[in-house]
């Protein structure tokens, strides 16, 4: 069964997450570590809590549609959480569009994009080992 609502809401969850992470991140540990580390660490810290509303999901959503239901937020948390990653760095600290795409350059190992690839498969991986069952 196709739950928008509980897509929706597992979203804003895992935004909340990220966004604290990165208030921490940028201040906190920011003092202490390296740029590149405050980056691993702003990506590598979500990535349980996103695999766990993908289970979440996956298992409220269970039935002959998984694939559809799944889909849904596949499509959807991986935009919207970089559109609102985007605009915490725009309103914190004034940051171009330039700046945030640098955090995609996998040419200098940034980490970025492997958070982006996990709320993207999450969703799918998570409803399809439990259709399996």
């Amino acid at each position: 069964m196709i739950r928008p609502g509980l897509a929706f809401l597992l979203w804003l969850a895992i935004a909340a997450m990220v966004i604290v992470n990165d208030v921490i991140g940028d201040t906190w540990i920011a003092m202490a570590l390296s740029v590149r580390t405050v980056e691993w660490y702003k990506t590598l810290v979500p990535l349980p809590y996103v695999i766990s509303m993908a289970i979440i999901h996956a298992r409220r959503t269970t039935g002959p549609r998984w694939f559809e239901a799944a889909l849904l937020p596949a499509m959807l948390w991986p935009f919207s959480t970089a559109f609102v990653d985007f605009l915490y760095g725009r309103l914190t600290f004034g940051t171009e569009s330039a700046v945030f795409l640098d955090r995609f350059a996998i040419w200098w190992s940034a980490p970025y994009p492997l958070l982006i690839v996990t709320l993207a498969a999450a969703p799918l991986v998570a409803g399809w080992l439990l259709a399996r069952r």
